[in-house]
């Protein structure tokens, strides 16, 4: 069974085509700065590699561009679109509608529409992505893995806001939670490293949007974002956490209207907002040849998490491991170190030597003798969405 995955962000798009069930990877690649005339393109198979800029300006392009590469007759991997099976879909938001796997059809395309207001960054791309795919692969089973899925096991006291009650039972406004798929595939990765079948695990997943989930036993109990991903941590372009009240006096007194506030909280905040640069890679640069607004960015990302590692450490009651996942996560030794310092009354010591050390697969960064596991996990979403849409449709 050939079961293509693809995981569309806000000006991203990962793909990976595998043979299931032995999880082999046919073709891999990534699209990014989708929206820019320089846009990057990736497309790897296990005998050829193709990197190329080009002007990408929509998610419908870069479909276009993956699924060429999948056909062409030097490069190509299928001979037909009928090869693929299964076509697997990251969908950010599933509100209160998919707790589960699902197949997509109309109704379900209507609903993931419908919530595009609550993830305006993801959920447009993704349903973009769903419709190029039944174009290109209509025989093709099209299936919808839900980013908010992992975490319906968080408990009411965690996922209800202190609003009027009826905002919940009548709306639906509460805690969903983000990048459930990532923090699903690394604490199981984690809790098999770990050997313990009860644990208490905080997953980190930062990359252009961050996260935190708290993890006991394999169940999510919390976690960073909220009704939107716009919440918790800072981000790459979103603010996280706000006094609200700001946004009042954002329209009230300056002027601002909704509309501006929406595209400035979501798309001009965040280290965006802070330092004038998205990408960490770039702060990180900059903050190293005294860029003082980088330096300021970068321990102001690290304090937010840091407040985070403690709250979650408190509900858990103890912490056996805390997982670093996704490119800034994986990549970022600076942002790790920074997290990990004055940690110890915690049980958090990082080894720097381990930390600075460039390896692949899991592997542990915490001092010898530390009571906690610091954890590097790289994420594999695509393979968790090919499994989870493979068990769907074999049920």
């Amino acid at each position: 069974m050939q079961v293509l995955v693809l995981n569309s962000g806000s000006s991203s798009l990962k793909f990976q085509l595998f043979s299931m069930p032995d999880e082999t990877i046919l073709c891999s690649g990534q699209i990014e700065r989708i929206g820019f005339s320089d846009a990057f393109f990736r497309y790897k198979t296990p005998t050829k590699t193709i990197e190329l800029e080009a002007s990408i300006l929509n998610h419908k392009a870069a479909f276009k561009l993956v699924s060429q590469h999948l056909l062409d007759k030097k490069v190509g991997v299928i001979k037909s679109t009928e090869d693929i099976d299964i076509v697997g879909h990251r969908v950010v938001h599933g509100g209160s509608h998919f707790s589960d796997t699902t197949l997509i059809t109309k109704e379900v395309k209507e609903k993931i529409k419908l919530l595009s207001s609550l993830a305006p960054l993801h959920n447009p791309p993704n349903l973009e992505g769903i419709e190029v795919a039944e174009d290109i692969f209509p025989a093709a089973k099209q299936v919808a893995v839900f980013d908010t899925a992992f975490l319906q096991t968080i408990p009411e006291v965690a996922y209800k806001y202190a609003i009027p009650n009826e905002f919940l039972t009548e709306h639906q406004i509460r805690l969903y939670g983000f990048h459930g798929t990532s923090h699903k595939y690394v604490s199981e990765k984690a809790i098999t490293f770990l050997g313990k079948k009860e644990s208490k695990i905080i997953t980190i997943h930062l990359g252009n949007g961050c996260s935190m989930t708290a993890v006991k036993n394999g169940k999510s109990i919390d976690h960073s974002m909220g009704f939107s991903p716009l919440s918790g941590l800072i981000m790459g372009t979103r603010s996280g956490d706000i006094d609200p009240s700001i946004i009042f006096h954002l329209k009230n007194k300056l002027g601002y209207n909704l509309k501006e506030i929406n595209e400035l909280l979501h798309k001009k905040s965040g280290m965006l907002g802070l330092t004038g640069y998205s990408d960490l890679r770039d702060v990180e640069i900059m903050a190293n040849k005294g860029n003082k607004d980088c330096v300021l960015g970068l321990h102001m990302n690290a304090y937010r998490i840091k407040k985070y590692l403690g709250s979650y450490a408190t509900i858990l009651n103890g912490l056996d491991a805390v997982v670093f996942t996704a490119g800034i996560g994986e990549n970022s030794s600076t942002l790790r170190r920074l997290i990990c310092e004055d940690l110890d009354f915690l049980g958090i010591e990082i080894d720097k030597t381990k930390n600075e050390e460039k390896a692949s697969g899991i592997r542990s960064i915490n001092s010898e003798n530390a009571k906690v596991k610091l954890l590097i996990v790289p994420t594999n979403e695509e393979l968790e969405i090919a499994k989870q849409a493979v068990e769907l449709i074999k049920n």
